[in-house]
């Protein structure tokens, strides 16, 4: 048995499963091995990844085992959360964002099927920006993390609650998600020319 390769595999299968993580049961039936030697496959991998001082960590939580940060270089993360270059959100972030306020909470595979593809880094940048944030499990097969929108979102866009998001007419899915979208990049476009009617602009030189 290439237990090298099998880490490598476990490495990947971790990365794809997000916040959500997979326990050793699930890895058994994906690797179809024991699922004792699959935890002491991703306890393996948690020490090589340690011992080579790797970003990236295995951590277990909840049962679960997924891919955490290293704590140690937690001072970049934040210099890159709020840096100003990656301020604005990006297409892929806002329909992801729209989903979020219009069908919360909801679970990540739900975003999935909504916008048709995968939303792992989608989710991770709103989170990172304090947009959305888990708000708990969903009543189904592994428990997947709900998502929901946080205050910072109504502050953000301006709004007292989240029931005052304009109502997108009754259309299709597809419609429906160009229409959220579209709203929230008017409000963000309104929310910038409000805060650029507070930054005096340089005069103009002669």
């Amino acid at each position: 048995m290439d237990y090298p390769k099998l880490k490598t595999i476990i490495e990947g299968l971790l990365f794809m499963a997000g916040d959500e993580g997979l326990n050793k049961r699930q890895l058994a039936d994906i690797l179809e091995l024991d699922a004792d030697l699959a935890a002491d496959l991703v306890y393996d991998l948690h020490r090589d990844l340690a011992r080579e001082q790797r970003g990236v960590q295995v951590a277990e939580v909840a049962g679960a085992y997924r891919m955490t940060t290293n704590p140690d270089h937690a001072l970049y993360f934040e210099r890159m959360a709020y840096t100003p270059t990656r301020s604005q959100l990006s297409q892929a972030a806002l329909e992801t964002l729209a989903i979020v306020a219009y069908r919360q909470p909801i679970t990540r595979i739900d975003i999935e099927e909504i916008r048709g593809v995968k939303s792992d880094r989608a989710i991770q940048s709103l989170v990172s920006k304090d947009l959305i944030e888990e708000v708990g499990r969903a009543e189904a097969i592994g428990r997947p993390i709900l998502y929901g929108t946080t205050k910072s979102f109504l502050d953000y866009f301006g709004l007292p609650n989240i029931k005052a998001l304009p109502e997108p007419r009754q259309v299709d899915i597809d419609e429906a998600l160009e229409e959220q979208t579209q709203m929230l990049f008017e409000r963000m476009g309104e929310r910038q020319t409000t805060i650029d009617e507070f930054i005096p602009l340089p005069e103009d030189k002669e």
